[in-house]
């Protein structure tokens, strides 16, 4: 009887212990009480590549933290970080007052830019090359739609039709392409295309086809040149009719990581690249985002973007801190 009696007050014991257990388990992370973490992320395709390198250098430092992170444009990335259905959205676009009146709380990480694109077998691709685009040109095509043809932008006579792409998805490359025609993305013009590596492929199947990527889906990450297939479109910066030399840097990713970096190159559409949360950063996000901020910033050019700069970055980790 008295044994009874013991196993009893020994087992009541253990269920005490365990209901404590179970009430400091963090419930808004399945894998918390574990001694791991995950971090879940989702949005734009232009800082996806760039997360990957980050989230495996990390996971080398912190084995505990494991991520989930899928690419889908930059305004899911907003719904589902103010949704909270991810940790982190990745935003690459302005943020608007209107998100950041429902939470949203971001910091930028890097930057790049959108370059517009053409088929390497557009037969007026030498011309455009030597002449360039300009961005009130630019604004005829894909705005205002009065040039519709290939053969409006050169000397040689034709009729063939410019075949417009632009994005289906609600992204920051789209918002960028536009913005720098001083339009929302709502007002472009085109074949909806959906996301970065789906409008690379449409130009690239089309002789005659024009768009725009994310630098980093309209260069090649090992040869550092446009992809095979792409050729990306120099601005007319200064409207005189010709790239000068001041103006020529898209022959590789690297001249243009310059000067995306020294300002040759517009802003838009080069922009700042954000990661964006709800209310605060906080946990084993806050510790990851702060490494991306400091000691992760090293892997930025290695992995074909443009860091932010030391005064730049010392104001975000400010923002992490609040």
């Amino acid at each position: 009887m008295k044994s009874r009696f013991i196993s009893i007050i020994l087992t009541g014991m253990f269920c005490i212990f365990a209901i404590l257990a179970a009430g400091c388990t963090d419930s808004s992370n399945p894998t918390a009480g574990t001694g791991t973490h995950k971090i879940y992320i989702s949005g734009a395709f232009a800082l996806y590549p760039m997360m990957i390198e980050w989230s495996e250098q990390y996971k080398t430092l912190h084995p505990e933290v494991t991520f989930e992170i899928s690419a889908g444009g930059a305004g899911k990335g907003m719904t589902d970080a103010l949704s909270g259905m991810v940790d982190l959205g990745m935003v690459s676009r302005d943020i608007y007052p209107e998100e950041i009146e429902k939470g949203a709380v971001y910091v930028a990480v890097a930057k790049d830019a959108v370059v517009g694109t053409l088929n390497s077998y557009n037969p007026y691709l030498p011309e455009i090359q030597r002449k360039g685009i300009s961005k009130e040109t630019l604004n005829e095509i894909y705005i205002e739609k009065r040039i519709t043809s290939w053969n409006q932008l050169s000397e040689n006579p034709g009729a063939d039709a410019i075949n417009i792409y632009t994005r289906s998805d609600a992204c920051g490359a789209a918002e960028m392409w536009a913005k720098y025609l001083g339009y929302n993305q709502e007002d472009l013009n085109g074949i909806g295309i959906y996301s970065d590596p789906g409008l690379a492929d449409a130009v690239k199947n089309d002789r005659l086809g024009i768009g725009y990527n994310n630098i980093g889906y309209a260069y090649d990450s090992t040869s550092g040149k446009p992809l095979d297939g792409l050729a990306i479109i120099p601005l007319d910066l200064n409207g005189n009719g010709l790239i000068d030399e001041d103006e020529n840097f898209y022959s590789t990713k690297e001249e243009i990581m310059h000067a995306i970096a020294d300002g040759r190159y517009p802003s838009p559409p080069a922009r700042e690249l954000n990661l964006v949360t709800r209310g605060e950063f906080k946990g084993a996000t806050r510790d990851f985002v702060h490494w991306i901020l400091t000691d992760g910033q090293k892997y930025v050019p290695e992995a074909g973007y443009v860091g932010l700069g030391d005064e730049r970055i010392q104001s975000q980790i400010q923002i992490l801190n609040k």
